[in-house]
């Protein structure tokens, strides 16, 4: 019976796993048995042995590992593709740059000179004329020059220099922006706005032009665009009117580029049309300065006439027809002799040189109508009936009149 008694039965050792776990679970805290109530469902005696747990949408402990298999679900197939596709380096094709537009040894050149209005028309000039290989342009702007600080810098001494040099076919001019300032003469100091300031500013503005005329080279004298400042605006008004009267007193054409630069009430204007009619911004945060589509449209305004007194050396299509830019053809030594082309306007093209029916009229025995009319003053008579036909109708004999 002993020996019995030493192994105890297994219904045994389930009650006394039974009750321990219920006294367990009866010292836990109420707040961990409320969480965990939430956290699982029914719980039974078997799912605390096996360890089964059946989770609902309430948040999980932070402290949990979470199953492999729901990690791996979580993660999007396409993820590793996504990433590759990122990484990868994309493939673009080949950006097809237009070919340099080589210009010509015999090139015209525009000689562009005045302060930073003059630099910027530069830039759009050299645009506007990039696929013209007879048009060269030389944009020699100081930025803080005029014609007002001679002792900054001598336009007048510098000009003639500059013609000299490079002989151009054009000068263009744009200067004044810097020159609201007092003027120093040999006499006196005049202050900006007064008549001795604006006399003396004619003759300066006049000689300098006339160094250009003079040498019998075309001068485009480009005007002053509106400015934020309503002060600056209005100088730039009266200085425009000075400008045209003393270009067109020496022979030089003055550009008008306002219209470009304000709207239809002639106010400054930050943004606005191109050149190719897209709204954009011409204008610079401080209102003065213009932007590279301003300095293109800027250019527009003085590319018309450039083109007209170029004529076709400012075509795109011009090409050199030297002897030098002809291809090897394998000539003949010895070329045979072609026969001279004839006109199509000939006259012996078709064998003759007299016109069709240029011969004697043929010799009539019998005057026609038009020669007894003519020389003789006869007409023949009316058909009877006609219209024209005046004849009185012939008397009737008394037998007619009998019969009736």
């Amino acid at each position: 019976m002993m020996k019995k008694m030493d192994r105890p039965p297994t219904r045994w050792l389930v009650l006394a796993l039974t009750a321990a776990s219920l006294c367990i679970g009866a010292l836990a805290p109420v707040h961990v048995a409320e969480a965990q109530e939430q956290r699982y469902q029914r719980r039974s005696i078997l799912d605390f042995f096996l360890g089964r747990r059946y989770l609902d949408d309430s948040p999980q402990v932070p402290d949990a590992p979470q199953p492999r298999r729901q990690q791996q679900r979580k993660r999007p197939p396409a993820q590793k593709a996504v990433v590759n596709t990122r990484t990868a380096p994309s493939v673009r094709p080949p950006v097809q740059e237009e070919p340099v537009v080589q210009k010509l040894g015999d090139a015209k050149k525009i000689l562009i000179v005045g302060d930073f209005l003059a630099s910027g028309l530069g830039d759009g000039l050299t645009a506007a004329f990039e696929t013209s290989p007879g048009v060269v342009v030389e944009a020699r702007g100081n930025v803080s020059s005029g014609l007002v600080r001679d002792d900054y810098y001598d336009w007048p001494q510098q000009l003639p220099k500059m013609i000299d040099e490079l002989k151009p076919a054009i000068v263009v001019v744009m200067i004044g922006a810097n020159d609201r300032q007092q003027m120093v003469t040999d006499t006196a100091k005049e202050k900006f706005r007064t008549d001795g300031w604006f006399a003396e500013y004619r003759r300066r503005v006049l000689a300098f032009g006339k160094e250009v005329t003079d040498r019998k080279i075309p001068l485009l004298w480009v005007g002053l665009p509106a400015f934020e400042s309503d002060q600056m605006t209005a100088d730039a008004v009266q200085m425009n009117q000075l400008y045209r009267n003393q270009v067109e007193s020496f022979g030089g054409e003055f550009v008008d580029i306002w219209d470009g630069f304000v709207d239809e009430n002639s106010n400054f204007i930050v943004t606005g049309s191109d050149v190719n009619g897209q709204q954009v911004r011409l204008r610079t945060s401080d209102g003065i300065n213009l932007t590279q589509a301003g300095r293109r449209k800027l250019a527009f305004y003085v590319e018309k006439p450039a083109r007209r007194i170029l004529g076709t050396q400012a075509s795109p299509d011009l090409v050199r027809l030297d002897e030098s830019a002809l291809p090897g053809l394998g000539l003949p030594t010895n070329p045979v002799e072609h026969t001279v082309p004839i006109s199509l306007s000939d006259p012996n093209l078709d064998g003759g040189t007299e016109l069709l029916g240029a011969r004697p009229p043929p010799v009539t025995l019998t005057k026609s109508p038009r020669d007894l009319l003519v020389e003789q003053g006869e007409m023949t008579p009316a058909p009877v009936g006609r219209v024209d036909d005046y004849r009185m109708p012939a008397a009737k004999t008394p037998a007619e009149v009998s019969v009736k």
